[in-house]
């Protein structure tokens, strides 16, 4: 999956290198979290933030290493793991050097952090994805349900992220699949059936969150699967917003973290002083003002519930797919249809 930072700096398309600050650490990462906020200790310790180099993708990203550009610790999003760990330019993570390793949100690490196989990914932030809509036009028992994008009342104002992770997630979610990282040949074909019939209901795809925002804005839009920066945004400006993450099938979280590529040339012991300084509970606040949630979920734990579900990302009773890393063969599997069902095939 790819999280493009959900704001307009995530739209830099460029990967340079930004003002050195200290040589023996070079972060890869979208534009944005340079912020030195997130990683307060990390400065603390050393007396400089890192050196950063930035991608607009992650495609971007995974081309310019492996063409060979070097850095030591890089930003990726959960869907991408399994590609860049079969093209070899990840190494393991120790994680018996990450602080806080033990206090990770149990529904963001799932097998591929608990098991007793290599760790590549450790998650830092991450999002929910839930039905967003208008109060004003849409009762609350109308979204009680996934099914509500079959709901013919609603054709021609709803719409689907033009994003095919968060898509399937959705699609997984409402035909009975809570866990994607061991999806079926069965389950991908309910899947796929399942969005070949909304479709029919759609009014477009949305790109970005400021579309979204428009979209519903005008009210040419009613219902979307949306990320929860919708929610604070639209409310924020007065807008009827309303934010389903209790469907009866459940709702998604997307997340991003980091991973130690291979061939670094800078210090290793500051890989894992950068990892720790993302981790540790000084960057919850920041994260959280930037519109993410923190993986530290015990340093989320003292913000309470009411500040977390006003941005959407509270606790919730209802099953939660936490789009962790596939198989690359089921993630390519999916791509290609979901371009052919967006074509309408």
């Amino acid at each position: 999956m790819t999280k493009t930072l959900l704001s307009a700096t995530a739209m830099i398309l460029i990967a340079t290198v930004s003002t050195a600050q200290d040589a023996e650490l070079l972060v890869f990462d979208y534009p944005g979290f340079e912020n030195e906020a997130f990683h307060t200790t990390y400065v603390e310790q050393h007396g400089a933030a890192p050196t950063f180099a930035f991608f607009g993708d992650e495609e971007e990203a995974f081309q310019k290493l492996r063409s060979g550009f070097k850095a030591d610790v890089s930003h990726v999003c959960a869907g991408s793991v399994t590609k860049w760990v079969e093209a070899g330019i990840l190494d393991p993570w120790d994680t018996s050097r990450i602080t806080a390793f033990d206090d990770l949100d149990a529904n963001l690490t799932g097998k591929d952090i608990s098991a007793a196989t290599d760790t590549y990914f450790i998650p830092t932030d991450f999002g929910s994805t839930g039905i967003a809509y208008n109060t004003d036009e849409v009762p609350a028992e109308d979204v009680a349900s996934l099914d509500v994008f079959k709901n013919p009342k609603y054709a021609a104002r709803m719409t689907l992220p033009d994003n095919v992770d968060d898509t399937y997630a959705l699609a997984y979610l409402a035909t009975g699949t809570t866990d994607w990282t061991n999806a079926t040949d069965a389950q991908f074909e309910a899947a796929n059936a399942w969005l070949r019939e909304v479709h029919e209901n759609l009014r477009t795809y949305w790109t970005d969150p400021a579309e979204l925002a428009q979209l519903m804005a005008t009210g040419e839009i009613l219902i979307s699967w949306a990320w929860n920066e919708t929610l604070p945004t639209m409310a924020d400006q007065g807008y009827p917003i309303g934010f389903q993450r209790e469907a009866t099938e459940g709702s998604s979280l997307w997340l991003c973290g980091y991973v130690n590529l291979a061939d670094g040339q800078g210090s290793e012991d500051k890989v894992y002083d950068y990892l720790n300084a993302l981790l540790h509970p000084s960057s919850t606040q920041p994260l959280l003002d930037a519109g993410y949630g923190h993986a530290n979920a015990t340093a989320m734990a003292a913000f309470g519930d009411d500040a977390l579900t006003a941005v959407g990302m509270g606790a919730i009773d209802a099953p939660i797919l936490a789009q962790l890393p596939m198989a690359n063969e089921l993630r390519t599997k999916q791509s290609e249809a979901f371009e052919m069902i967006k074509a309408g095939f």
